[in-house]
């Protein structure tokens, strides 16, 4: 299974020179606790940053800074780790614990956003493997047992 087969495609992104607290209201308004910031030219997203509640609170909050001046570029992460949408989920996730990151913005083979993927997301489906695992060792007592009698 690809990343790109279970990255959530409605991605809600930012550009850099927005300020904080039009981007905290974007945040609310989707509820979303990060935003991709991206670049745009030629209607291409190219993602070169992101942006988290946390890095809000820690920056913003903590320092009484005017979240009305501050862009989002002043604060978000610069260090931005991406994975295309054709690589596998093992592979994510083995980057996502390299990198100590929960949330992975997915791009496609020109380097445009096209997703996201998050630790929550990650864990819905290795929840509903180990549900599809133990559905065949259930199955195979069964028939053992009726097999048997």
């Amino acid at each position: 299974m690809t990343i790109g087969e279970i990255c959530n495609r409605e991605v809600v992104y930012v550009s850099r020179d927005v300020a904080v607290n039009a981007a905290c209201k974007l945040m609310r308004h989707y509820h979303v606790g990060s935003l991709v910031v991206v670049d745009e030219s030629d209607g291409k997203r190219v993602p070169v940053g992101i942006l988290t509640d946390r890095d809000v609170v820690v920056e913003i909050d903590a320092m009484d800074l005017d979240a009305k001046v501050i862009t989002v570029g002043d604060i978000m992460s610069p260090e931005l780790t991406t994975v295309t949408e054709s690589m596998g989920v093992h592979e994510t996730v083995e980057i996502m614990r390299f990198k100590g990151v929960r949330r992975l913005p997915i791009v496609d083979a020109e380097n445009r956003l096209v997703g996201i993927v998050t630790i929550d997301d990650l864990l819905e489906v290795l929840a509903e493997e180990l549900t599809g695992i133990a559905r065949i060792v259930a199955r195979e007592q069964t028939h053992e047992q009726q097999a048997r009698r």
